[in-house]
């Protein structure tokens, strides 16, 4: 089959490669109908996640048709049109049966566990290609997908709905709702978001959703910002305005209720806290560029929240620690729980509260993938949301 390979920094190739097999009993074999390019496969492309080996196959953002499953699947059948949540989750250990489906216990080979836990401490779940640590699983932007515990990890989806209006249950909406219900979000609140990328956009949309009252979305490409404010979100221009100042005028001096990173560990701009983690990160000093994380502390209110769907790959330092504390502040992260998610945000978009194809900047064949990733990376004020079709 064909598939997209990671190679190095920079260096991704449709190859030619074996067929996915049935390994386990609980797997499925899916032929990929729809996959896109999310902004943390930019993570894996800049090269800034361990243990990618060259020939990983790439993509976490997948669904199509069932077209085997192992013997112990027996709640699919061929044929069957199914998305894919881009966590892996077994559905029996500690973690699944508390809803915590991206702590699941036994989705990480144990080999693979051990490189997680000497990191973090402990493994968080496999996840599908996102390199060796989080269990080296071929990932979907491909013709065919090996899908681990399909008959937990696999829900079938109504024909009527397209492929593009359920494609991004697979991560980008769930993500952006979990990290939108991190906020804690009460009756007139307001939101601060910085990034307004793809998971940045569902998380406005989300906050909406669960009630805010307001919601301010921080980023510096005009596209981004145009396509918040359609959401009803207010916009800043890091490029234009000191971010902390703008907000407290904007909430009374009072700062946010809660201040959301959607950006993560490749934040950009000129503040001097950011050009110190570029050159630490040049010479192999830090991994991760912290700026919006330091500066969503900073800003939200005393007693607020801080949520953090942005991807951060390693130790981050200069975080106002004190800050957080003295401030009373609740933070709250995680990969999501995209499991939890699947049925009541499926319910969303069957009754047109959201229609999620709005994202969708660019339609490409898998052969033109690699196009499709410099695209992303060079182009993110129009480039959105690229999805490929095999």
């Amino acid at each position: 089959m064909r598939a997209l390979c990671w190679h190095g920094k920079y260096d991704v190739r449709v190859d030619t490669v074996p067929d996915p097999e049935i390994v386990n009993p609980r797997d499925a074999i899916i032929k990929i109908t729809s996959t896109a390019i999310c902004g943390s496969d930019l993570h894996l492309y800049d090269g800034y996640i361990p243990t990618m080996q060259s020939g990983d196959i790439l993509g976490h953002e997948f669904m199509g048709e069932v077209v085997d499953t192992g013997s112990g699947v027996t709640n699919l059948k061929k044929g069957d049109r199914v998305v894919v949540p881009f966590t892996i989750a077994c559905g029996n250990c500690f973690f699944c049966e508390r809803d915590l489906w991206s702590c699941c216990d036994n989705s990480n080979p144990a080999d693979n566990q051990d490189i997680a836990e000497t990191l973090m401490g402990h493994s968080p779940s496999g996840l599908f290609g996102y390199s060796h640590m989080l269990g080296g699983y071929a990932g979907g932007q491909a013709e065919y997908a090996r899908v681990p515990f399909a008959d937990t990890g696999c829900m079938v989806v109504p024909e009527e709905l397209s492929d593009e209006q359920v494609l991004f249950l697979t991560d980008i909406f769930p993500t952006g709702y979990m990290a939108a219900e991190n906020c804690n979000i009460g009756p007139g609140d307001t939101v601060a978001v910085w990034g307004a990328g793809p998971v940045g956009q569902f998380a406005i949309r989300s906050c909406f959703l669960l009630g805010a009252e307001r919601v301010i979305a921080i980023d510096h490409r005009d596209g981004r910002l145009e396509m918040a404010r359609a959401a009803g979100a207010e916009v800043l221009n890091f490029e234009e305005v000191n971010i902390l100042e703008a907000l407290n005028e904007m909430t009374g001096g009072r700062g946010p209720d809660a201040c959301m990173d959607a950006v993560g560990m490749e934040a950009h701009g000129m503040s001097l806290d950011n050009l110190v983690d570029r050159a630490k990160a040049a010479m192999f000093l830090a991994t991760d560029r912290p700026h919006v994380l330091r500066e969503a502390i900073l800003a939200c209110r005393k007693g607020g929240s801080i949520s953090v769907p942005g991807v951060y790959g390693g130790a981050v330092d200069k975080v106002p620690f004190g800050a957080l504390v003295n401030k009373g502040l609740t933070l709250k992260t995680g990969q999501t729980h995209v499991h939890r998610y699947l049925k009541p945000l499926l319910e969303h978009v069957r009754k047109g509260n959201i229609d999620p194809t709005f994202i969708i900047s660019h339609r490409l064949p898998l052969e033109d993938a690699p196009k499709g990733y410099a695209m992303f990376k060079q182009q993110q004020s129009e480039v959105t949301k690229v999805v490929l079709k095999p």
